[in-house]
């Protein structure tokens, strides 16, 4: 008998949609032209990438071209934050300052880092604190604002956590600031909505972001394609020297199925919000039986602002990646956080910004619901999980016993 296998790690990747996969595979082999190319193949191509510009502009409440077509959310979000740096040095040669939070991806804080420490300092970062909730502040950020800030960068959703960062207010403030300052540039304000975009509003208007981050596999479309949106007007500039695609911001031959792979994922996701209802209620019944009928058991970060489909728990006396191994083995799949960070053996710098000790970060579990998720599944995974927590916590038990 083929054993049941469970997918709850929607978080780190979703399954193509049978109705993107079908919108993309004309362009692998029929309709196969370089959308550069100036013959009727070409055009054709170009028609395609276009129509997709205009889905995710129209997802966004934007202008076509105001969205850039990259490889995946970590290029845009370096696209984002290096693009505005180096703009920012071609015209005024000082050195800027960037906030953004402890709990950001790895693609955002490394860069930041890099930029700190990149040719003696290309840049000043302020680290901003989430707090044991995971969730920064207002008025954290309206404080951390100096003369020379030119970029504010916060995620919209945690990957690992899932907590809402109040990101309307945020754009609020700093459009505020603009205006006081009589500077209608700086500071600007990046958002990466990648876990944001199946489940809440991203109107960039409404949001009052200058740049905005996404990737279409995390909305049940391609790997491999993502997307930036630059409001027009915003001062940046290309980090990525070769062609002149993408209205000369990133080189590059198009990768024409997957963009239109993500303009069809992006148009879905309207159409879905209907099951956000049913896997907010799952998500709740998860969490209320693990907090339950697991002793010494908790959830990371806020409940109430978090997203419909995370919950992050965390389990004394029981290593994270042991958990994760021993799902796998009964075919339940689940991570101990981000998927971009699974091989290393430090602790989650999103947990440590919440303020756990070493070894409470280690405990953590990640369960990530999908469209295709059901009650019956989420009941085998309780069941399961419970088990695995009592062996793993006996086994720890008899291992410290033999060292007393």
């Amino acid at each position: 008998m083929k054993k049941k296998r469970i997918y709850l790690d929607y978080a780190a990747t979703t399954p193509v949609d049978p109705a993107v996969l079908a919108a993309m595979k004309l362009y692998f082999s029929e309709k196969f032209g370089n959308p550069m190319s100036i013959h009727s193949f070409g055009q054709e191509a170009k028609e395609a990438i276009e129509k997709a510009r205009t889905q995710v502009a129209r997802f966004l409440n934007c202008e076509p071209r105001e969205i850039i077509f990259t490889s995946g959310a970590t290029e845009s979000n370096n696209l984002a934050i290096r693009g505005v740096v180096k703009a920012y040095w071609g015209k005024y040669k000082r050195k800027p300052h960037i906030i953004t939070t402890q709990f950001e991806h790895h693609c955002v804080l490394n860069t930041c880092k890099v930029l700190e420490v990149e040719r003696q300092g290309l840049a000043e970062v302020t680290y901003l604190p989430v707090y044991k909730n995971g969730i920064v502040k207002v008025k954290d950020v309206k404080k951390a604002i100096r003369t020379n800030t030119i970029l504010v960068s916060i995620m919209y959703v945690n990957n690992e956590i899932g907590t809402v960062q109040p990101i309307a207010e945020i754009g609020k403030l700093i459009h505020e600031t603009r205006n006081m300052k009589h500077e209608t540039k700086y500071p600007l304000f990046h958002t990466d909505a990648v876990q944001a975009i199946n489940y809440f509003d991203c109107d960039v208007k409404r949001l009052n972001v200058d740049l905005l981050s996404l990737s279409a596999h995390k909305i049940y479309g391609p790997k491999g394609v993502g997307a930036l949106y630059i409001k027009k007007g915003t001062p940046i500039s290309q980090v990525q020297t070769g062609g002149e695609q993408e209205f000369n911001l990133r080189a590059g031959t198009h990768n024409v199925a997957g963009m239109v792979g993500l303009g069809a994922a992006i148009q879905q996701v309207k159409s879905q919000k209907s099951k956000v209802k049913s896997i907010v209620l799952l998500r709740d019944y998860l969490i209320k039986r693990v907090l339950k009928e697991i002793p010494n058991s908790y959830l990371n970060g806020s409940w109430e602002k978090r997203l419909p489909n995370n919950a992050n728990f965390r389990f004394d006396n029981v290593e994270g990646e042991s958990i994760v191994l021993a799902l796998d083995a009964v075919g339940i799949a689940a991570s101990t956080g981000s998927a971009c960070t699974s091989s290393t053996l430090e602790p989650s710098h999103v947990l440590m910004a919440l303020g756990l000790r070493h070894e409470q970060a280690h405990g953590s579990l990640r369960l990530t619901l999908g469209k295709q998720t059901t009650k019956e599944e989420i009941d085998l995974t309780i069941s399961g999980l419970k088990e695995i927590i009592k062996k793993l916590r006996t086994i720890s038990g008899e291992i410290l016993k033999e060292f007393k």
